[in-house]
């Protein structure tokens, strides 16, 4: 749960590099960069300078918030980096990049994005699952973007590949502003969660 001290609370964020994506993406970015801040919270992402990461990147720093960017070096090398932050860490591989991210995280928030999105949302709840994280992970479901996403995963829980009790490692955010208020509200996962890893 949020607690503020003198170590800004980090949040890592998960989303997209396009730039050709609806403007309600992009708007959603910005501001939830924008309430991060505001909250005295850290924004650490992928460090993205175009798309939804560079809107969030930018919503941060337009309040005065701390950006913290994790990049691998090819993605670097190709300049698609964002040097206007913080803090840019490179990594040495997306698997580097991965876990560094996440080893930041005091929460996590994923907002709309592509496959490797996806790959980090998933990632971050399978880690919780086997109780390697423990921390919020809200979904930011903007314009219903993840509305298929959420019935697949309820449609795991039906077949029983998860718990029911998994569902409750993660919630789902209509607006920046609810996921930030879920971000501050969300306790701890369960302390026994390997017992329950398993079925």
């Amino acid at each position: 749960m949020f607690m503020p001290g003198s170590e800004p609370f980090s949040v890592c964020v998960y989303c997209a590099s396009s730039s050709k994506v609806d403007d309600c993406f992009k708007s959603a970015a910005r501001e939830l960069g924008r309430l991060l801040a505001r909250a005295g919270m850290r924004v650490v992402f992928g460090a993205g300078k175009c798309g939804l990461m560079g809107e969030l990147a930018c919503g941060a720093s337009e309040c005065g918030g701390e950006t913290v960017g994790v990049i691998p070096q090819f993605m670097y090398d190709e300049g698609w980096g964002n040097d206007a932050l913080t803090r840019l860490e490179i990594t040495s591989s997306m698997h580097e990049r991965k876990e560094r991210m996440l080893s930041l995280a005091d929460a996590v928030v994923a907002l709309p994005g592509g496959c490797g999105t996806l790959e980090e949302l998933l990632e971050a709840i399978t880690w919780k699952q086997l109780g390697l994280f423990d921390k919020p992970i809200v979904i930011l479901n903007v314009a219903g973007y993840y509305d298929d996403i959420l019935r697949m995963l309820s449609r795991a829980v039906e077949e029983r590949f998860m718990r029911d009790e998994h569902c409750g490692m993660w919630r789902v955010a209509a607006s920046p502003e609810q996921a930030v208020s879920l971000v501050k509200s969300i306790p701890a996962w369960r302390s026994d969660a390997r017992k329950i890893a398993a079925i």
